[in-house]
C-alpha cells in the first residue's frame, strides 16, 4: 500500500527546550501531526504538504497560544519527496523498555539480556519505535498481562510494535491491528514479517467509521495508544460494543488525569492499573458493570 497523493511534506521546525517536547508533541497530535524529530533545541513536526494551508497555520498557532500562553518561533519548510525511512533510521538507536523488551533497528548489533524478547522495527514515519513513552508505557503493562488467550485489538498500530510484542509474549490468537495511515499499515505489516509475528490482521481504516463492526467480533483486550481527542471519542464506543474487555490505554498527558478520571466514571469503568513516565501516563481500565444498551 502506499499513501494517496503526493509524498512532499512540509516541515514545522520549532525552537523550543527539550524539556517542552513531549507536551508540544501531544497538542500538536491533537491538529492531526502525527510524525516528529528531536534535535538539541529543536521539535521537527511533519505532515503532508496537502494538508497545509493558512487556516492550519492558524489552527495550530491558536491551539499553541491557547495551550502554553504563546507560540514559539518556528519556520515552515517545504520538504521534496524523499526517502523517509533513511531519516528515520539516521536518529535511531536501540531502547530497552525494560528487562523484558529490547527494541532495536533491523540489522544492528545488539547483545539483549538473558531471556529478554528484540522486536525489530523499521519505521517509515510510523508511530511507535520506542523513542516515545507512551510506547514504552503500553510495553511494560503489557508484560505484566496474560496475553495468551485473549482476542486483541491495536488501534492506531502505527509500527506494530504492541500487536507484534502481544504475539512475542504468547498470544495465540488472531490480532487486528489498524491504522488510518497508509504509511503505518504498510510499514506495519512489514515489521511483523520481519518479527515472524504471524496471524496479525493489519487493516488501513479509522476508528471512528469502523469500529463497531469489528467491535462485534467478540474482542477483549483493546490497545489504544491514541490521543486524548480521539479516546473521548471512541472509549464509548468500546464500551457500548464490548463491554467485556479490557482497554489499554496511552498517549494522555498527567495533566489530564482528572478528565480521564471522569471519563472512566461516567462510562462505568474503573482502572486497574495506571503507570507514568515523564508527563505521560498509561491506564488499563476495566467496565465495572455490563453496558446498558
Amino acid at each position: 500500500m502506499q499513501p494517496s497523493g503526493t509524498k512532499n511534506h512540509i516541515e514545522l521546525s520549532i525552537t523550543l527546550h527539550p524539556s517542552l517536547f513531549e507536551p508540544y508533541i501531544a497538542i500538536l497530535s491533537e491538529e492531526g501531526i502525527e510524525y516528529f524529530l528531536e534535535e538539541d533545541d529543536r521539535l521537527l513536526a511533519y505532515l503532508p504538504e496537502s494538508e497545509w494551508n493558512e487556516a492550519k497555520e492558524q489552527a495550530v498557532r491558536s491551539l499553541l497560544e491557547d495551550t502554553f500562553g504563546s507560540v514559539p518561533p518556528y519556520k515552515v519548510s517545504f520538504m521534496a519527496d524523499r526517502n523517509w525511512n533513511a531519516e528515520w533510521e539516521a536518529h535511531l538507536q536501540p531502547i530497552e523498555i525494560s528487562d523484558r523488551f529490547l527494541i532495536v533497528q533491523k540489522n544492528k548489533e545488539i547483545t539483549p539480556k538473558p531471556g529478554q524478547i528484540v522486536i525489530e522495527i523499521n519505521p517509515k514515519m510510523s508511530f511507535g519505535t520506542g523513542y516515545h513513552a507512551t510506547t514504552r508505557l503500553m510495553l511494560r503493562q503489557m508484560e505484566a498481562l496474560e496475553l495468551k488467550e485473549r482476542k486483541i485489538m491495536d488501534i492506531g498500530t502505527g509500527t506494530g510494535v504492541l500487536a507484534i510484542a502481544a504475539r512475542k509474549l504468547g498470544n495465540r490468537l488472531p490480532i487486528l491491528a489498524f491504522d488510518n495511515n497508509a504509511w503505518a499499515a504498510e510499514n506495519a505489516a512489514e515489521n511483523a514479517e520481519e518479527n515472524h509475528a504471524p496471524n496479525i490482521r493489519i487493516e488501513l481504516f479509522d476508528a471512528e467509521e469502523e469500529l463497531v463492526a469489528n467491535l462485534r467480533e467478540g474482542y477483549d483486550l483493546i490497545l489504544a495508544n491514541i490521543n486524548k481527542n480521539v479516546i473521548d471519542r471512541i472509549l464509548p464506543v468500546i464500551r457500548n460494543y464490548a463491554p467485556q474487555a479490557e482497554v489499554l490505554l496511552s498517549g494522555i498527558l498527567v495533566y489530564d488525569e482528572p478528565w480521564l478520571k471522569k471519563l472512566l466514571k461516567r462510562l462505568g469503568y474503573t482502572s486497574v492499573k495506571t503507570i507514568y513516565e515523564d508527563e505521560w501516563l498509561s491506564s488499563l481500565v476495566r467496565a465495572e458493570t455490563p453496558a446498558k444498551h
